[in-house]
């Protein structure tokens, strides 16, 4: 990385501002060729060499050149709605962050950017217009960063292993709410639903509107015959999201499996107009229009869910599918 600065990024220190030239480095494909990848959250050592990462791994690579390069950086949490994902029965619930570059620091002579600072996001430019954020520490990009890796242990089945990323997460920073819940989600798989109790309540106070952990606090209640403060907490839940992510998803798979397409497709649309750009639902709507005899629609909603996958497994399926769909039609 330090070899990258010195032969890509400081060669431009001439005739532009070091926020300038990081901003090219990283966005120039004929440079660095970042790609978008949210199956695992990298260091920035491994995010470098990847060349990929999702948008925290990225931040925290970027962080890493500025600090190299004796740049200030601030890091934002952008206030959007939480996209969700799934694997297998676990939801995720994902939020976005970016960073700004300050000036370089004794540095009198920086004056080509104006205001000493950029922004460097890496969502494309029409989704981040307009958008509003709040500053975060480190500590709670590190917290965020163990609260990934945990998550992305319990994808795999690694329950003890996720136990000790979210611990440390805790310890990085005892307000970050998410790590609570996390945690709560693992004792909840060890069945220690007393524990689970404790942790979540934690989450709650510390953010009294996640309905994630209020979910799962649902189904803590539950386990614990505390049906009653079960009920109440659902009907709670009920009045803010009637309708929880995944639900009509979860009806039109149903549909499919009772070969009700044109049923399943309504199904998709629907949700689709909640999360227009989830890869999986296109997908799920293209098998549905493939099942009516439509085509040329099965073959839209294939290719958009390839665009807007997120990972190098998800876009080697759907290209295979695709390729498959275009030979069948040549045919």
């Amino acid at each position: 990385m330090k070899a990258f600065i010195e032969k890509e990024i400081v060669s431009q220190l001439r005739s532009t501002s070091h926020q300038r030239a990081l901003f090219n480095a990283l966005y120039n494909k004929a440079q660095l060729r970042l790609e978008y990848d949210s199956s695992y959250t990298r260091t920035a050592s491994e995010a470098f060499a990847a060349r990929s990462g999702n948008c925290l791994s990225l931040v925290i690579m970027t962080a890493a050149l500025a600090k190299e390069m004796g740049l200030s950086v601030q890091y934002q949490k952008v206030l959007v709605k939480e996209d969700w994902s799934r694997s297998g029965e676990l939801y995720f619930a994902s939020g976005h962050v970016n960073i700004v570059l300050g000036k370089k620091r004794f540095d009198e002579k920086n004056h080509l950017d104006q205001n000493y600072q950029m922004t460097i996001d890496f969502l494309p430019p029409q989704d981040t217009a307009s958008q509003h954020t709040i500053d975060i520490e480190e500590n709670t990009i590190i917290a965020m960063y163990m609260n990934n890796r945990a998550a992305e242990s319990l994808v795999r089945n690694q329950t003890d292993e996720a136990y000790w990323w979210i611990k440390d997460a805790i310890a990085a920073d005892p307000q970050f709410s998410y790590a609570y819940n996390t945690l709560g989600v693992i004792y909840m798989r060890h069945k220690q639903y007393q524990d689970a109790y404790r942790v979540l309540d934690i989450a709650l106070r510390l953010d009294p509107d996640s309905l994630v952990a209020a979910s799962n606090m649902v189904q803590t209640l539950e386990s614990l015959g505390r049906t009653t403060e079960a009920s109440y907490l659902k009907e709670q839940l009920l009045s803010k999201q009637p309708y929880p992510p995944f639900h009509f998803f979860n009806m039109g798979v149903k549909a499919m499996e009772k070969n009700e397409f044109q049923q399943a497709k309504m199904l998709f649309h629907k949700e689709l107009q909640r999360a227009p750009d989830y890869h999986e639902f296109h997908f799920w709507l293209g098998l549905a229009h493939l099942r009516l005899g439509e085509f040329e629609a099965a073959q839209r909603e294939l290719d958009v869910a390839k665009a807007n996958s997120t990972t190098q497994k998800d876009f080697a399926l759907y290209s295979a599918k695709s390729d498959r769909l275009n030979a069948l039609r040549r045919q």
